[in-house]
């Protein structure tokens, strides 16, 4: 997702990895076998030797902040000291662009969302990552660990980060009653002509998929990134549908902001911290609907090529220590992934707000993960549809 600061559901159908022999399918699936030049590693690095001095990072906006953009929020400058890693970062707007970013083999590690993470993976950019290596990795939520978009065949990808929901947001005082269902955005999505919202990614296709599980269960629909020609098209046909009502589809946060401010759109896909953000007295509240959400999970990865591989593994320890998790997730909007987190937010409610920690409510979220030709479901009488074709629905969605 994304977010910018100008930002699986686990059941026992959800699998925690991907085959192996599913990189090797992913590499033409979705386009990525070329570029990246330096093969990943087949092992994880085995042991730590001595910081390179630096560290090259590519991150979402609000992941590295070093008081340049504010005095008061500065979690890198302690980490240099620590470390003697000085840090150099560079943000990005959309998953996409940090894959094709991670291709120039400028950055020794990135902080990835789901529908990025298998695909770096799948085209070699990043390499595997001894978790023996991290100390604070023991402090990380179980029900983020190892799971399919951050881990392939069991062998982790990556230090989970922070975590959110895709919820529903809607305006108190046109929105009556209280909506439950994500209906209201779908089949009754006409109610709201030109004032519906949708985040503008071909991720969000899953979003329909979710829907559909609940509402149309002959479709078969068992994981929503695990979609084959028929699910797919059902689910595009869902949101061909909602489109003529949609007054905006969103990517910047704070242009959700201003228009459920001003009234512009009265209900649609948003993140609790959209929802933080509204001025005081905005007639708007979320809620997690019946059918469950779509939400994300990012991960911090290595590159593959990394010149500063110690100092990447230093990065991965540090992030994910309860105090600097705590400055970074509460500062980006978001629940932290470290357990001992909680302790050290400013604000006591942070981790409420955000469910931090509750795995009933995590179960009901289906974390972002890269559609790819072999189903993540598990089938293998058929071959599902892979980010490409997501990607091409995507742009005959919008028209």
């Amino acid at each position: 997702m994304k977010r910018s600061s100008t930002r699986t559901r686990f059941t026992a159908g959800a699998l925690s990895g991907v085959a192996i022999v599913s990189v090797a399918l992913l590499l033409t699936a979705c386009g990525t076998s070329q570029g990246g030049g330096t093969a990943a590693p087949s092992e994880a690095q085995a042991e730590l030797g001595e910081m390179e001095g630096s560290v090259s990072l590519l991150a979402w906006p609000g992941y590295v902040e070093d008081g340049s953009n504010d005095p008061t929020v500065d979690w890198v400058s302690a980490f240099e000291d620590k470390t003697g890693c000085t840090v150099t970062s560079k943000t990005y707007g959309t998953s996409d662009e940090a894959f094709s970013l991670m291709k120039t083999g400028d950055y020794d590690v990135v902080a990835a969302s789901g529908d990025a993470s298998l695909r770096l993976v799948a085209a070699r950019d990043v390499a595997p990552v001894n978790t023996d290596l991290i100390p604070n990795y023991a402090g990380i939520f179980d029900f983020l660990k190892m799971q399919s978009w951050n881990s392939v065949d069991g062998v982790s990808y990556g230090i989970p980060h922070g975590y959110g929901a895709n919820l529903l947001m809607y305006n108190t005082e046109v929105v009556t009653p209280a909506p439950t269902s994500w209906n209201v955005v779908f089949d009754k999505s006409s109610e709201y002509k030109g004032a519906v919202t949708a985040y503008d990614s071909p991720i969000s296709i899953a979003d329909a998929a979710v829907y559909l599980m609940a509402h149309q269960p002959d479709l078969g629909i068992k994981n929503p990134y695990a979609l084959d020609e028929t699910q797919l098209a059902a689910s595009v046909e869902l949101f061909k549908n909602q489109r003529i009502n949609v007054g905006e589809y969103w990517s910047d946060y704070l242009k959700e902001v201003q228009a459920f401010e001003t009234g512009d759109t009265v209900v649609g896909t948003t993140w609790q911290v959209i929802r933080n953000s509204l001025a005081e007295g905005t007639p708007a509240e979320v809620v997690l609907p019946e059918e469950g959400a779509t939400g994300w999970s990012d991960t911090w990865m290595i590159a593959a090529g990394a010149k500063s591989p110690n100092c990447a593994y230093a990065w991965l320890d540090y992030i994910a220590s309860p105090e600097a998790n705590a400055q970074a997730t509460e500062y980006f909007g978001e629940a932290p992934s470290n357990a001992g987190a909680c302790e050290f937010t400013v604000n006591p409610d942070h981790c409420a707000s955000y469910h931090a920690g509750d795995a009933d409510y995590a179960a009901q979220i289906w974390y972002w993960s890269t559609p790819i030709a072999q189903c993540l479901d598990g089938r293998t009488d058929v071959q599902c549809t892979d980010y490409s074709d997501w990607t091409t629905a995507w742009q005959e969605i919008k028209g």
